[in-house]
């Protein structure tokens, strides 16, 4: 599948993804970025993307992702309309509809990858690092309290919003377990990954630099 060749300007078809392994929808998706970090974009119609999906949709993979406004997943992967699809929740969490959701994309919709996605300096981590409460906001942030108690510190040092190193720490650990809990919690999804329908993936992106690490 590495030599597949896959046109970055044109619309996705049900036929061009087809053609797209799991291990390819990694490395579009790298590409896309590296093309995004240099400022060299691939020069896309949009308004013909959109008619071109009118009728269908085929998109090679799904990004879950934070709401954070720094990280929108199709400019950050260079990708056009119809490329992904997006699934978006502070700290970058799993819970019934978003595993619905993920379900739909990829056993119904043909997705080849899910990239958990969490970021540097997120906020909703550093609520849950400082236990924070507000309204809604109280059990949302609940969500990622496993992944701050399992990052350990070393005597003396900060686990808190102040600490970012330990924030960022929290926030790539709680990517991990989201990818856990996918696996734990959606036979679906599940199978298709031991199947190598599809690949479940770890990664991390800088609001420094808009670089994307896979883990």
């Amino acid at each position: 599948m590495a030599s597949v060749k896959i046109d970055n300007t044109t619309t996705q078809t049900k036929k061009t993804q087809a053609k797209i392994s799991p291990q390819l929808a990694v490395e579009l998706l790298k590409a896309g970025n590296r093309r995004f970090v240099n400022q060299t974009p691939v020069q896309r119609d949009l308004q013909a993307q959109v008619k071109d999906t009118t009728k269908g949709q085929y998109p090679f993979a799904s990004i879950l992702s934070c709401i954070d406004s720094r990280i929108p997943a199709e400019i950050v992967f260079d990708q056009g309309v119809g490329d992904l699809f997006s699934a978006r929740i502070a700290g970058n969490f799993s819970n019934e509809d978003i595993l619905g959701s993920l379900e739909f994309a990829c056993k119904l919709a043909g997705s080849k990858l899910i990239v958990v996605m969490g970021h540097t300096s997120c906020g909703a981590v550093k609520g849950a690092c400082d236990n924070a409460k507000l309204g809604n906001l109280t059990q949302m942030l609940d969500k990622i309290q496993p992944a701050v108690k399992s990052v350990k510190t070393k005597t003396g040092e900060k686990r808190n919003s102040k600490n970012l190193k330990f924030v960022n720490r929290v926030a790539k650990k709680n990517v991990k377990l989201t990818i856990k809990d996918i696996k734990e919690n959606s036979p679906v999804l599940n199978e298709m990954c031991e199947k190598g329908e599809i690949d479940i993936v770890g990664a991390m992106y800088s609001v420094e630099t808009g670089k994307v690490s896979f883990l």
